[in-house]
């Protein structure tokens, strides 16, 4: 799908198919580089932010996203940073719901740290929003500030009930990060399927300037299965929510449990999504530097024609896969964009 379409119209609604015959129909859109904590494996601690100037306006991510449903975009995500603390980003989520309300979206969902979820938990309930993931990493008061250098536990609980109490489904995703969190992760599976909530660990990736080293961060997650296989019955699963972790039952919790692993085993052959950062750039990849701004067609005219070129161009690129590597020899980051920037 590269190029120009001869029907400028029929490329509004065309399917979007990459050079591997992997169709996309999962978009995760960052509405801000901006959070309200700073997670050390994710950000650094003096982090220098986009100039508000430069980030499209609430108007235009809708009319972005909008664009990709009209290509067949059917799950939207929505991220960060954190982007419960973009100003109105409620406005944003409501007009989105119009196309769950006619079908032409099945899913609209988002990220976030949970910190200003017992704020906006009903709002986005009443949105149609129907689950949320919540990046916790622990349950340990001071582990918590330690992370996420500043950060009080209280309010990302308080938020995951008030989750709850609305009726949103909660997967709490958690970064294993070794000798900080490693041995806490049973007992963080326990309290989540005790809950009824699921919980996804992920590998940390190497992606953005932190100011440490990952290679003292890293714990792949073969290692930590097969830990967890010692003390629990982990049995694999068939099922997708159309993102790359992969899922197993917990027959002694009776909860299921995902695995992210970006680093041990990527899951580049079934990658069906993209990611749109706050500034309109399209990532075909998460692990590498391709870009392709979507923001120059988008205020270029009122139609969507420029767009919708420019999208199937990007699509027309998009890799077979990313190759990241921490070890004692690629100590760096494999991309130079904090992981905040690309919106998770």
């Amino acid at each position: 799908m590269n190029g120009s379409s001869a029907n400028p119209r029929a490329a509004l609604s065309s399917a979007m198919t990459d050079p591997f015959g992997r169709t996309i129909t999962y978009l995760r859109v960052s509405v801000t580089d901006r959070c309200d904590l700073r997670c050390f494996y994710c950000m650094s601690e003096d982090m220098t932010f986009l100039p508000k100037a430069d980030l499209l306006t609430l108007e235009e991510l809708d009319r972005l996203c909008s664009a990709f449903i009209a290509k067949g975009v059917k799950k939207l995500r929505l991220t960060g940073g954190e982007p419960l603390v973009r100003r109105n980003v409620m406005t944003l989520v409501r007009s989105l719901s119009r196309h769950l309300t006619s079908g032409a979206l099945s899913e609209l969902t988002l990220t976030t740290n949970g910190t200003q979820l017992a704020k906006y938990a009903k709002e986005l309930a009443d949105c149609g929003v129907r689950r949320i993931n919540v990046s916790l990493d622990t349950l340990d008061p001071q582990k918590f500030r330690e992370i996420t250098r500043w950060g009080e536990i209280d309010k990302v609980l308080e938020g995951i009930e008030a989750a709850r109490a609305a009726g949103l489904a909660v997967k709490i995703n958690a970064v294993a990060l070794k000798n900080l969190n490693e041995d806490e992760l049973p007992s963080l599976m326990r309290w989540a399927h005790g809950k009824g909530m699921g919980l996804t660990l992920i590998e940390v990736m190497p992606m953005g300037e932190i100011g440490s080293g990952r290679i003292d961060q890293y714990l792949p997650l073969s290692l930590v299965r097969a830990r967890l296989a010692q003390q629990f019955t982990l049995t694999d699963l068939a099922e997708s929510t159309g993102g790359p972790a992969r899922f197993v039952s917990v027959a002694e919790t009776g909860g299921k449990l995902g695995f992210i692993t970006p680093m041990t085993h990527n899951f580049c052959e079934s990658c069906n999504r993209v990611r749109i950062t706050c500034t309109g750039t399209l990532h075909t990849c998460l692990g590498h530097e391709d870009a392709s701004d979507l923001r120059k067609p988008l205020r270029a005219s009122s139609d969507d024609m420029l767009l919708a070129d420019a999208i199937d161009r990007a699509i027309g690129l998009k890799p077979k896969g990313h190759d990241f590597i921490i070890d004692r020899r690629h100590d760096r980051p494999s991309v130079s964009r904090h992981m905040s920037v690309t919106g998770g």
